[in-house]
């Protein structure tokens, strides 16, 4: 018995010497201005940067892609795992979009897909130069519109990290994160201006175990948007306007077997947003289910509408003649908590509910929102909730 203690314990200590030595491996560079890339803003450095990152995916440890300071022109491209270690893509410099329009009518600029324990850091500014792109997004009024790109997009990424980054001008959506788990988005700054079209800053789907925080994000679209699939989000300390505000939805249109559950929006604020914190869904609508949403401790600097729940949304005027009771999505268990602040409209609290689903167990739980312009006090608009409210209550509850 006691040899058997002892050998035990030694390849315990040789485990662990193994992990130690590994651990003080330095990780390996693989630096894309030794792969041909050209920091002149104008050579299309996509060959490059693949063959970069190929070689750091196949080498056995740990594996740095390094894109040193310059303005680094990128078209179209994909890094693909899976890899033999874990991957760093560290930005130091700018990379800029192409401008060419064989480059533009795509879903993806720079996408990260099949890879696990990937990191993607460094400070550096991703340019999308969307503004020669907005012209060409007419997807409201034409049903045959082309794609445009997503500055950063993340499919089926596990156990990986985006930190301290700047996103400029994207085409479409800034970062795009479909089917991953385990993600953290942490000290990005994504700004594009306020009539840019489709232009999200952080658009979930299908994913789970998604964190965000310590974020300023300034675009034409939702600061942050949830779709379905959308489990266990949490959002935290996120400062959004101009855009259309935090939104859970549109929900209802497709995958209406992919719940959204599990949401936890907080100490987040948001200055001259079109929206504060939102819950949109299509009408009318597959059925689907939202729940365990909170939003609590939110600051509002004159948003348009601070706290919505929608069930008629739809950008188009022929959706509303289908009635507003169509929306089959089920939104229940709902808490806005220590919400307060200034709202730019006198209708502050507006939660319209399908009248063939109602809203169940939504609570309003220490509201304290002001209204400074003509027409009297804030007010508060309730259609098809069942709920109730708590604390101070300004606007007067609606439950």
């Amino acid at each position: 018995m006691a040899m058997r203690c002892g050998f035990d314990i030694f390849v315990l200590l040789l485990f662990l010497c193994i992990i130690g030595v590994n651990s003080a491996i330095p990780p390996k560079i693989f630096d894309v201005v030794k792969y041909g890339a050209i920091a002149d803003g104008k050579t299309d450095n996509t060959k490059a940067f693949v063959r970069a990152w190929k070689d750091a995916c196949a080498y056995g440890g740990r594996s740095r892609v390094w894109i040193p300071k310059g303005t680094f022109m990128l078209g179209s491209v994909s890094f693909e795992g899976s890899c033999n270690g874990s991957m760093a893509f560290l930005i130091k410099g700018t990379l800029k979009a192409s401008m060419d329009p064989r480059n533009m009518f795509t879903d993806t600029w720079i996408g990260f897909r099949y890879v696990n324990d990937l990191t993607v850091k460094g400070g550096g500014v991703l340019d999308g130069e969307g503004n020669v792109a907005w012209p060409y997004n007419d997807c409201r009024t034409n049903s045959q519109c082309k794609p445009l790109p997503a500055t950063l997009r993340f499919d089926f990424i596990t156990k990986s990290k985006v930190l301290n980054l700047r996103s400029i001008n994207s085409k479409s959506t800034h970062f795009n994160i479909f089917a991953c788990e385990d993600m953290e988005f942490s000290h990005v700054r994504l700004r594009a201006p306020a009539n840019s079209p489709n232009t999200d800053g952080i658009h979930i789907g299908s994913s789970t175990n998604i964190k965000i925080s310590h974020s300023i994000i300034t675009t034409g679209d939702d600061c942050i948007s949830m779709v379905s699939g959308s489990q266990n989000i949490e959002i935290y300390d996120v400062a959004c306007g101009p855009g259309h505000g935090i939104s859970i939805g549109s929900l209802g249109r497709s995958h209406d077997h992919e719940y959204v559950k599990g949401i936890s929006v907080r100490n987040c604020s948001f200055i001259g947003s079109d929206n504060g914190v939102r819950i949109k869904t299509w009408s009318p609508s597959l059925y689907s289910v939202a729940s365990n949403i909170t939003f609590e401790d939110i600051v509002m600097q004159n948003p348009s509408n601070p706290i919505v729940i929608d069930q008629q949304y739809c950008p188009s005027s022929h959706c509303y003649l289908q009635g507003e009771s169509s929306s089959a999505v089920q939104i229940k268990d709902v808490t806005f908590r220590n919400i307060w602040g200034i709202s730019s409209t006198k209708v502050a609290v507006n939660l319209q509910c399908s009248g063939a689903m109602p809203c169940k167990n939504v609570k309003l739980i220490n509201i304290d929102l002001g209204y400074n312009g003509p027409g009297g006090r804030a007010t508060s608009m309730c259609s098809h909730v069942i709920g109730s409210s708590y604390g101070k209550q300004v606007p007067a509850g609606c439950l």
